[in-house]
C-alpha cells in the first residue's frame, strides 16, 4: 500500500511558472506602492482640484486592489 503512494506521488506533476510571471507581479506590486504613495503625498500637499479626487481616487483603489492580489498570488505559492 506504501508503494501506490510513492508512485503516486512520483507522477504528480507541479505547475511550473513562467518567470515572465513573477517578475510582472513584482512590477505591478512595485508600480501600485508606489502609485498610493504619490497620490497620498500630493493629497496632503493639496495638489489635486475638487473635481479630480473621484478620479484620483478610483486609480488609488485599483493600485490596492492590484497590491491585494499580488499579495494573495505570492501567499499561495
Amino acid at each position: 500500500m506504501s508503494e501506490s503512494k510513492v508512485k503516486k506521488a512520483e507522477t504528480e506533476t507541479v505547475p511550473v511558472v513562467d518567470e515572465r510571471y513573477v517578475v510582472l507581479a513584482d512590477l505591478a506590486n512595485r508600480v501600485s506602492r508606489s502609485t498610493v504613495a504619490v497620490i497620498d503625498t500630493v493629497v496632503q500637499r493639496g495638489g489635486f482640484k475638487g473635481e479630480e479626487l473621484s478620479t484620483i481616487g478610483q486609480l488609488r483603489d485599483q493600485a490596492i486592489e492590484s497590491i491585494q492580489l499580488v499579495e494573495q498570488l505570492q501567499e499561495g505559492a
